[in-house]
Parts: C-alpha cells; sequence; structure tokens
C-alpha cells in the first residue's frame, strides 16, 4: 500500500519542480491540477469552525461504545453523525465541496446511475446523509466517511493500512421495496445477471458444488482467512473461460469506483492468492419468482468478500483486504 506521507512528498517534489518551469518560461500557460478528493477533504477541514468540528470531527482511533472503532463501522442504514449534508449545519460551500469528493470516489460513467439511487432512496444527494472525518487531513492518516441508507462510501488517501476503499463498504438500491423478480429499474442488478450468467455456464457438479442452503446474515462480512470455511464452488475448479467471465464479473462490481480505489482492490486480492483462493456461492433460500435466477450470492475469499443480496431489494457489501488480519466492524 501507498503511504500517504511519501505520497505528500513526492507531490510537493512534482508541484516544486512545476514551479521552477514556470519561473524559467513565464510565457507558457501552465495547466490547473484538478483537486482529488483527498485534496479536497483537506479544504473542507480547514473551513469548519470550532462548533462544526466538534460534532463531526474524530480522533483517528475514535472508539464508540456501540460500534467500536468508528472508522471502520459499517451497515446498510446508518447515519456516522447526525448533521445532514443538505442541512444549515453546513454553508453552501461546504455543501459543494462534500458533493465533489463524492463525484470523486465514484467514476463519473457512474454518477448518473448513482444519482437515481440518491433519489429513489433519500430523495437526492445530502438527505439522510452525514459525513465524518476522522484524523486530521494534513497531519497524518486521516479518513472521510459518508454514510446514509444504502451508502457506506471512504474516503481516505491510502491512511488506512492493508485495507481497499478505506475499509469495508456498503451500497445498495430499492426503487420499490419489495422488487419484482427482474429488479425493474435497479441500477445495481446488471451485476447479479452477469453472475447468473456464470451459474448457467457451469455443470451439473459445479451447480450442486455452488448452491447453498441458506442465505447467511447480510453483514456477516469478517475475514475467514485460510482456515476453512468457504461455501461454494472453489473457483479453483472453473474451467478457462468460466474464469474469464468471473473476472467480468469482478469488473462490474468494482467498475463504479474511481481507478485508484479499484486497483487498490484488485491488489489486495492478488496478494491474497487472487480469484483462485475464492469461492462462489448462489444461495437457495430467497429466489425471488422462484426462477432459478440467484439473488443472492457471494464471492469470497480468505480476505475478500462480496455479498450481493437482492431479496428484498438489493445491498450489497464489500469488505477487501490483503491480509485476514485486518479487523473490522459491521
Amino acid at each position: 500500500m501507498k503511504n500517504i506521507h511519501s505520497l505528500n512528498r513526492r507531490h510537493f517534489l512534482e508541484s516544486t519542480a512545476l514551479v521552477a518551469v514556470a519561473a524559467s518560461s513565464p510565457a507558457i500557460a501552465q495547466p490547473t491540477e484538478t483537486p482529488t478528493p483527498e485534496t479536497l477533504v483537506g479544504e473542507l477541514y480547514a473551513s469548519l469552525a470550532e462548533k462544526q468540528k466538534n460534532e463531526i470531527c474524530f480522533d483517528w482511533n475514535h472508539q464508540d461504545s456501540k460500534r467500536g472503532l468508528l472508522r471502520s463501522f459499517v451497515a446498510n442504514n446508518w447515519n456516522i453523525t447526525k448533521a445532514e449534508i443538505n442541512s444549515d449545519f453546513y454553508n453552501d460551500s461546504q455543501r459543494a465541496i462534500v458533493q465533489k469528493i463524492f463525484e470523486g470516489i465514484i467514476a463519473p460513467e457512474w454518477h448518473e446511475r448513482y444519482y437515481q439511487q440518491l433519489e429513489d432512496d433519500a430523495g437526492g444527494f445530502g438527505n439522510e446523509q452525514s459525513i465524518a472525518i476522522f484524523g486530521k487531513p494534513g497531519e497524518g492518516k486521516f479518513e472521510m466517511v459518508i454514510t446514509g441508507r444504502h451508502m457506506t462510501l471512504r474516503c481516505d488517501g491510502n491512511s488506512a493500512d492493508h485495507v481497499a476503499f478505506g475499509g469495508p463498504i456498503f451500497y445498495g438500491h430499492a426503487p420499490t421495496f419489495n422488487e419484482d423478480p427482474q429488479h425493474t429499474d435497479n441500477v445495481f442488478w446488471h451485476q447479479a445477471t452477469e453472475a447468473n450468467k456464470l451459474y448457467q455456464m457451469l455443470d451439473r457438479p459445479q451447480r450442486e458444488a455452488s448452491l447453498v442452503a441458506k442465505t447467511p446474515k447480510e453483514q456477516s462480512v469478517g475475514f475467514r482467512g485460510n482456515n476453512g470455511g468457504l461455501t461454494g464452488l472453489p473457483v479453483s475448479e472453473m474451467s478457462n473461460d468460466q474464469k474469464e467471465h468471473l473476472q467480468k464479473v469482478l469488473g462490474l462490481l468494482t467498475e463504479m469506483y474511481r481507478t485508484s480505489d479499484r486497483e487498490e482492490a484488485m491488489q489486495c486480492l492478488k496478494t491474497q492468492g487472487g480469484l483462485d483462493q475464492c469461492t462462489l456461492s448462489f444461495y437457495k433460500d430467497q429466489d425471488l419468482g422462484n426462477d432459478g435466477v440467484w439473488d443472492n450470492w457471494r464471492i469470497e475469499g480468505p480476505s475478500f468478500v462480496w455479498h450481493y443480496r437482492g431479496a428484498p431489494h438489493v445491498h450489497v457489501w464489500v469488505n477487501v483486504a490483503d491480509s485476514a488480519e485486518v479487523k473490522t466492524n459491521s
């Protein structure tokens, strides 16, 4: 994992070099660097009044009496702090910065779909959502967490060691609470469609191995490590074309996020042995429409969990690290 301090030093040296070039060639216009979500978190933090900091800022290792290490907690519907983003707790400039941070974490081609999810589930961005900042930007490790209904997103600049996405994350969507078997208008359902195409590619023994009687608790996304206990079909027993399709599914699962987060997740998976160390499970107990299109499924490895629950609507829990020794809360 990259070290945040080495990144800052590299950016400083690069900035110094640009200044030197500009000084020697004053007639040449220098491009303006696009701010990253991390630099925007620093800008937001600097703009906060002390009263605001007292309510939404915490020490890096702040412990909550109910949730443990608050920075790494994840749930399907929760608010990490009380003040909603769209409330008058923030001024217009601060709300705009928070939205830019959100748009920087999400891949541009996914903005429209994410805003649709937010409209359906919360009445738009900033409603029923809140933020918290852990640590102090510019003074060491820091992370901003956005929470609300069907959302836990993180912006950490690689401050959180050994984990992808800054820690466990969550996404979901409910155009209607009890969706039809086709999950009409759900912006994430295509991920499950591709996973079910892989099921159709399996032979009979593989299908039998992949089918699991009961869906585990969706929030149970802690790492099992190499001690066994993984359910479903081992990816190592798939054919090359089946593995290629699973790679396509994995690409669809991660394509929503910015490039650096996708790359970090793939590096974590590689470190723990890649997809060949994972299993694929389809759960039989909550099949909407009894159509054999499995609504609930999971890809799981020693320190990789992508749990997809499609009944009665989509909930997806994600926990990825480069070691099963990493402890997270849910």
